[in-house]
């Protein structure tokens, strides 16, 4: 009997569980991409579950997380895949550029060579996604500054040409993280009310009416 009940009583909990993670508004799914080793994962770890590790393990594939969060009086969630960045799994990873609505990509502020792969990353954007993915540039590594190899201003340029948000940010001391995935969250949701009268891409899975509170339109970016 006392088996019995605890049992039921799992099963319960993982119905509550279940019911729980269906209980959104609007789920978008997310992509963070850049080469190898900037640090996408960590950065993913640092926001999904607030925690950090110096050790470097190279994603094999892509792997996800989902958070849910508050925006806008509205539960978002948030389905986050982390690519790998080698050359060997792109056509793997770029098959699930389809249907994501936002990209983090994410370059190294102490490597040129990943900065520099930027525009070509970019590139895959355009081609692989649907025409209205949002992007935030990320530079990842601030608290590496002392090696400092690509300067804030060129970063920000780069970003105004290619009409991304642009962040910089660190995992490991937790600075901008979470202001990198609000931003990203509140640009989609400004294109989903900008186009709630025609739809110019994938929509959201959501349930309920368009976002009524459109997010402030600044421009989020880290010039420190």
């Amino acid at each position: 009997m006392a088996l019995a009940r605890d049992l039921g009583a799992g099963q319960d909990a993982q119905t509550q569980k279940d019911a729980a993670e269906q209980n959104f508004d609007y789920m978008f799914k997310l992509l963070i991409i850049g080469n190898s080793s900037v640090g996408k994962t960590s950065f993913l770890f640092r926001y999904a579950d607030d925690s950090f590790t110096s050790a470097f393990v190279s994603t094999v594939g892509i792997d996800f997380k989902v958070k849910t969060i508050y925006r806008n009086e509205k539960r978002v969630k948030l389905q986050i895949w982390d690519t790998a960045g080698q050359e060997r799994y792109r056509t793997i990873t770029t098959a699930y550029y389809r249907g994501a609505m936002g990209f983090l990509l994410m370059y190294d502020i102490t490597s040129k060579e990943s900065f520099y792969a930027v525009q070509n990353w970019a590139t895959q954007i355009k081609t692989y996604s649907w025409d209205n993915a949002q992007v935030v540039l990320v530079g990842n590594k601030l608290d590496l500054e002392e090696d400092r190899q690509v300067p804030t201003q060129d970063a920000q340029r780069l970003a105004a040409e290619l009409g991304f948000q642009f962040f910089e940010a660190s995992a490991k001391d937790n600075i901008n993280v979470k202001q990198v995935f609000d931003r990203l969250v509140d640009v989609i949701c400004e294109k989903m009310n900008e186009s709630v009268n025609g739809v110019a891409g994938p929509s959201a899975n959501h349930k309920g009416a368009s976002l009524k509170d459109t997010p402030p339109t600044n421009s989020g970016g880290c010039a420190c």
